[in-house]
């Protein structure tokens, strides 16, 4: 276990992370990396002791496993052009948004009315609104108090990175094993167009010199990270135009200082958010451009893909929201008894669940390695988690993607769509814009679909299948993908490529 292996030999696990891909893609023959109860074998079993139930650090978790974020750190000491911190917003999904601020004492009561209502929950982040490590009190008393009362729970938090050489050893000491910093670029010239300033030595700093200050100060902090043995995710905002094609640059810096996992997340930027981005009109990224980029990288280090750029006050599965279940007046009147030793049972099914995808998916592609093709294809899948097909398309408000090839399946992202079934009838004006989100899919994987939809979707192209309702996703995914190859050897289907990626060509053409 973590606790039994010397600093000193974790810190040259560490070192040897920036030689290894990480979590969550695809390796050989399709296998996941994080793809069972038992360490990969290119990773440590100390390392995989801190990712394999972490929702944020293994794609293949972030099914079956929970996350929580409390608001204790309101102030940030570095202004972004993405970032405006808002308050008593509920409509609003994006980092930087939550609803109520909290005490150190509130959010550890939070804590333990969460994780007892949602035992799968098993990450506590500190992730703003502002920066954590710019309120260092509120950050590390909330992280003593969670320690002493729920000491199962594992500790996370996010920074920008300025302040982050001052804390590293408090870090270490509070057993925070996680830690996320933001970094947009490693060039000052790059970085003087993201940051209006940062404040720093009791004064602000603007300009070339603001970033150039940053940029070191992150480096050095992701160094002593790594030394210190702390698993350490970098996120990245793309921004098209100004930061999109230096990325690749970033990329190689944080991973030869030992990164674990690369996010790049698209710029989210809208008028009505109140960022100088959103205001001045710079566009976020396509997803076909988030994808090229991202695919782009992973031939350094490990992408996350699975990232949803999390309010600071998010609770649940990633890509749920169940924070109006706790707020500060609901928690404040429970009566909660916490009960470690249940929560570990829980858990002990959910992981029984888990390697059952596992092995459905690795006996479905028992047959598929003996394919051989070039051919790479694009589905959606409508999923409520659980790593199953469970959603009706009407109700869906994001759909997975995941890339078919005869290496398997491999999760690529997701895509964020407006709600088409609105109260019992669908709502018309949604459904082009839910067919513009996954125009590059060949198929959609739905619970059930109306027939109205149906229609629409196969008139775009798009497959909408059904008949893997509850089923396992990646299952059900090497399952279709063997018949579609089945299909273009028989000519019932014409497949084409457009650009780097193989996609369908409009509608399946019968032979």
């Amino acid at each position: 276990m973590l606790g039994q292996v010397e600093t000193n030999d974790l810190g040259e696990v560490m070192q040897q992370i920036a030689e290894h891909k990480g979590c969550g893609t695809s390796s050989e023959g399709g296998k996941a990396s994080c793809g069972s109860s038992t360490a990969p074998e290119d990773m440590a079993p100390e390392v995989w002791e801190k990712v394999k139930n972490h929702p944020c650090y293994s794609e293949e978790a972030h099914h079956h496993y929970a996350r929580m974020h409390v608001a204790v750190a309101p102030a940030c000491n570095i202004q972004c052009n993405y970032c405006n911190r808002k308050y008593d917003c509920a409509n609003e999904s994006r980092p930087g948004v939550v609803s109520e601020k909290l005490t150190p004492e509130q959010a550890s009561k939070k804590v333990l009315a969460v994780a007892s209502t949602i035992p799968q929950m098993t990450v506590l982040g500190i992730a703003g609104p502002g920066d954590p490590l710019a309120n260092p009190e509120k950050t590390f008393k909330t992280f003593e108090l969670i320690a002493k009362t729920a000491p199962d729970i594992k500790l996370c938090l996010s920074t920008n990175g300025l302040a982050l050489p001052d804390h590293v050893e408090t870090i270490k000491g509070f057993n925070v094993d996680h830690v996320t910093i933001t970094i947009n670029m490693v060039d000052p010239e790059v970085g003087q167009h993201i940051y209006p300033w940062i404040f720093w030595n009791h004064k602000r700093v603007t300009g070339i010199e603001a970033a150039r200050i940053l940029t070191e100060r992150q480096m050095q902090g992701l160094e002593m990270l790594t030394a210190a043995g702390i698993l350490c995710k970098v996120n990245s905002v793309m921004i098209p135009g100004i930061n999109d094609k230096h990325l690749v640059e970033v990329n190689r810096a944080v991973k030869s200082r030992g990164a674990f996992l690369h996010n790049i997340m698209p710029l989210i930027s809208a008028p009505e958010h109140g960022t100088v981005f959103g205001l001045n009109g710079q566009r976020g990224p396509t997803a076909q451009e988030l994808k090229a980029l991202q695919d782009e990288c992973e031939g350094e280090m490990n992408m996350m893909r699975h990232c949803r750029q999390c309010r600071a006050d998010a609770v649940g599965l990633l890509g749920e929201d169940r924070s109006a279940e706790f707020t500060t007046e609901k928690v404040m009147e429970m009566d909660i008894e916490y009960d470690a030793e249940g929560r570990r049972a829980y858990q002990q099914q959910v992981e029984k669940e888990r390697q059952a995808t596992v092995a459905a998916k690795e006996a479905e592609l028992a047959d598929l390695v003996q394919e051989f093709s070039d051919v790479k294809i694009l589905i959606a899948v409508a999923t409520k988690g659980h790593g199953r097909v469970n959603e009706h398309f009407g109700h869906a408000q994001e759909f997975q993607i995941y890339e078919l090839s005869t290496e398997g399946s491999k999760f690529v992202g997701h895509r964020r769509v407006d709600l088409y079934c609105q109260g019992g009838y669908g709502e018309e004006d949604a459904l082009p814009t839910v067919i513009r989100a996954i125009n590059d899919c060949v198929a959609v994987f739905v619970a059930k679909i109306g027939g109205c939809p149906k229609d629409e979707l196969k008139a775009a192209g798009i497959d909408p299948v059904d008949k893997y309702a509850h089923e396992f996703i990646e299952q059900s995914a090497v399952k279709y993908f063997k018949e579609y190859l089945g299909k273009i050897k028989s000519g019932e289907i014409v497949h084409s490529k457009r650009g780097d990626a193989d996609i369908r060509q409009g509608a399946f053409i019968a032979a």
